[in-house]
This record gives C-alpha cells, sequence and structure tokens, in this order.
C-alpha cells in the first residue's frame, strides 16, 4: 500500500500549456507588432511581481506595453493573453482519473498572475480536478523557492513523504525533493502514468 495520500500537480506544462510563456510572448510580438527585445526585458522586470500577486495584471500591462500610445487596447490585448492557453487533454485526463478516485487530496501547486490563474481555473474547469490551489498569486511565494512548498505541506498538514509534487521543469521539482516530498518528472501522459503507478497511486484505466 502506497502512503501517498495528497498530490500536487503543476498546472501550466502538465495539464495546460503555459500561460504566459515565451512562446506565446513570441505570438504577441508578432500579431501586435511588439519591440521583442524592449518587451522582454520589461517583461523580466514586471512578471516576477505580478506572479507573487504583488501587481496585477493592468499594472503588469502597463510596465510591460501600455507605456506609450498603441493601436490595441488593454481589452485586445488582455484577450489575446487569454486565448493562448490550451488544455493538454491526455495528462488531464490521467489527473482527472486520479482525481476521480476519491482517495487521494489533489492540489495544483504553480506559479501564475491572478488574472490569467482565475481565467483558467474557471475556463478549464480545473476544479473538476482540484480541491485546493496553491497558486503562487495567491500565497505570495514562486517556485522553485521553498516557502511555496512548505505552506502547502503546512495547509494541508500532511508529512512530505505522504505527498508527491509532479512539475515539468527539474528546477521546480529538486525543492520538493530536497523537503522529502516524493517527485515526478513530467514529460507526458504516459510517462505520467506509469510512474504514478510505480509509487502505488491506484486508479483506473483508460
Amino acid at each position: 500500500m502506497t502512503g501517498i495520500n495528497t498530490i500536487f500537480l503543476d498546472v501550466g506544462g502538465v495539464l495546460l500549456t503555459n500561460g504566459w510563456d515565451s512562446v506565446a510572448r513570441r505570438a504577441a510580438v508578432a500579431k501586435f507588432a511588439l519591440d521583442a527585445a524592449e518587451f522582454e526585458a520589461r517583461h523580466e522586470m514586471a512578471f516576477p511581481g505580478y506572479e507573487a500577486g504583488k501587481s496585477t495584471l493592468n499594472q503588469y500591462l502597463e510596465h510591460t506595453i501600455f507605456y506609450v500610445k498603441r493601436p490595441f487596447s488593454p481589452q485586445e490585448f488582455t484577450e489575446f493573453m487569454y486565448s493562448v492557453s490550451r488544455e493538454l487533454p491526455e495528462s488531464r485526463a490521467v489527473a482527472d482519473r486520479v482525481a476521480a478516485t476519491g482517495r487521494y487530496l489533489m492540489a495544483a501547486l504553480n506559479n501564475e498572475g491572478a488574472e490569467l490563474n482565475d481565467y483558467r481555473v474557471k475556463h478549464f474547469n480545473l476544479r473538476r480536478t482540484f480541491t485546493a490551489f496553491f497558486s503562487s498569486c495567491y500565497v505570495g511565494a514562486r517556485k522553485p523557492n521553498l516557502p511555496i512548498y512548505q505552506m502547502a505541506l503546512n495547509v494541508t498538514q500532511r508529512r512530505p513523504e505522504e505527498c508527491l509534487f509532479v512539475d515539468d521543469r527539474e528546477p521546480n521539482v529538486e525543492p520538493a525533493r530536497q523537503l522529502g516530498m516524493n517527485t515526478i518528472r513530467f514529460e507526458n501522459a504516459t510517462q505520467l502514468e506509469a510512474d504514478l503507478r510505480k509509487l502505488g497511486i491506484e486508479f483506473p484505466a483508460a
């Protein structure tokens, strides 16, 4: 019998595409005819604070895009930011099958700004999969810094060995492993399902 009773999952790169990654930003540069170098430099300064809940999406956009007059509106740009999110259906199906067993506390542990996070939770019905959301914008801490992992353990009152953390980036997996949590570095849905079963996670086959 497995001792794991809690599963923390990243969202972007595991269940959905990333919310506002370099691919999405390059698409924005092309669509809105932005200066790529200037946009990236401003993004690097503004985005950590936005993800940590210290600024709003409007403030992020004011710093990165609308510090000069543009031929498009903040609403148009925001709608584009939302539109680039996609579900990764195969891995989402694996997570949903685990969640449906009712055997495990399922929680998101992800980096995301508040408005993007709220949109993705609602649009993709992430509440179907997760009971709790340890999102950086809510807790004021970001992966791979230890406080977000420690907070997740403290709030759920779980011991590290009772927990599994899944993320697609090794630097984000390492702190969880250091705390004593079981970990999976996500690559694809087939690998995720196999690794879950190796750890004794019980759930129906597709």
